[in-house]
């Protein structure tokens, strides 16, 4: 017969047993996820746009945890192609936003996991996703005069606004949005967002495609001077309060095809993609004159400024045929590593602490 000492100790092994299966994610204490993927921890994604209508666009993710690129990771993970040229993503709270422009779609994804949440159809040539609050969010078009209102709740469309023109980029700046009117543009719309109408319209160079906000709350807009080079391209300095152009910086040729304007995590320091890699700092009265970084026998395509360490991560899109490369140079300039990615590697998304969360 088996002892009393022995049934005992069988009896502590299986409530053990029966403890250990019982702890679940919610039993851990708050902020570990036992859920590890190749995108967990702190690292960069980046768009690889594909070939139009190919259907190959595709998502990589370099992680500063291991020093190493993982390519294809939203098919990795998701099982699904990632879609017909996506163009850009964003990070809010826990979830990913991935922005697919020829496919016309929005993928929903948790950012650490890909876990599916939904997927947004039926968008006209989405470009960027603009994050207003908890509850809502616009959508820039290359083919719509309107911007596509989106209710974050139910992931769904809930209205537009009529901007009549093309859009690109959007900043927040407290209840009001700036949105770049683009292809054929010239102005800066200022949207209320409490009630998603046009209230203001501030005219800028041709064409603007990117704009970034310093820590002064002025808004900078680069205005790439349109595709047939009629017009100088520009860098124009807005007052967010007044909506008033403040300064503008011209480019001392048509040639000049400036592209890509970022800031850094302080915001003081601006950079751009121009033969090469240039910085200028907020406060500077002329565009700089050197290169920060050499394009050498590279093909500058995107460039994105880590918030948190001021790296400089650029795209190579090579000959926008074959797979390209992520370049990662400090803030000063140095060369710091190379990576292969997809077909051309484009808009860098940066999964670092703090995530951008608005209350």
């Amino acid at each position: 017969m088996i002892s009393y000492k022995i049934k005992f100790r069988y009896f502590l092994l299986f409530i053990s047993f029966v403890v250990a299966l019982s702890c679940t994610k919610n039993d851990l204490p708050p902020g570990i996820d036992p859920v590890t993927t190749i995108v967990s921890g702190n690292g960069i994604f980046i768009i690889n746009e594909g070939n139009f209508r190919a259907g190959n666009g595709s998502l990589s993710y370099y992680s500063y945890d291991s020093s190493k690129i993982k390519n294809d990771v939203f098919r990795r993970l998701t099982g699904r192609a990632l879609g017909d040229v996506p163009n850009s993503m964003q990070i809010y709270s826990d979830k990913a936003y991935i922005v697919v422009n020829n496919s016309g779609r929005i993928e929903v994804v948790e950012k650490n996991t890909f876990e599916q949440i939904s997927t947004i159809d039926g968008l006209v040539s989405p470009r960027n996703i603009l994050i207003i609050n908890n509850n809502k969010a616009y959508v820039t078009s290359m083919y719509s005069d309107s911007v596509t209102v989106l209710n974050l709740k139910n992931n769904t469309i809930s209205g537009f606004i009529d901007i009549k023109k093309s859009s690109e980029s959007g900043i927040v700046v407290g209840n009001k949005a700036f949105i770049a009117s683009w292809i054929g543009g010239d102005k800066v719309m200022v949207i209320d967002t409490n009630f998603d109408t046009v209230v203001d319209s501030i005219v800028v160079g041709t064409e603007p495609e990117s704009m970034e906000l310093d820590r002064n709350n002025n808004l900078w807009v680069l205005c790439n001077g349109g595709w047939n080079r009629v017009n100088v391209a520009e860098i124009d300095r807005i007052n967010t309060s007044t909506n008033e152009v403040e300064n503008k910086f011209l480019f001392p040729s048509l040639s000049d095809s400036p592209s890509c304007l970022r800031i850094d995590g302080n915001g003081d320091t601006l950079y751009y993609l121009e033969k090469g890699v240039r910085r200028i700092s907020i406060s500077a009265d002329a565009l700089p004159g050197e290169v920060l970084i050499n394009e050498e026998d590279r093909l500058f395509y995107k460039m994105g400024i880590n918030p948190v360490n001021g790296e400089i991560i650029i795209t190579d899109a090579v000959d926008y045929q074959q797979d390209g490369y992520v370049l990662r140079y400090t803030s000063k300039g140095q060369f710091i590593s190379s990576s292969q990615a997809g077909i051309i590697p484009g808009f860098a998304c940066f999964k670092v602490p703090p995530d951008p969360v608005i209350e």
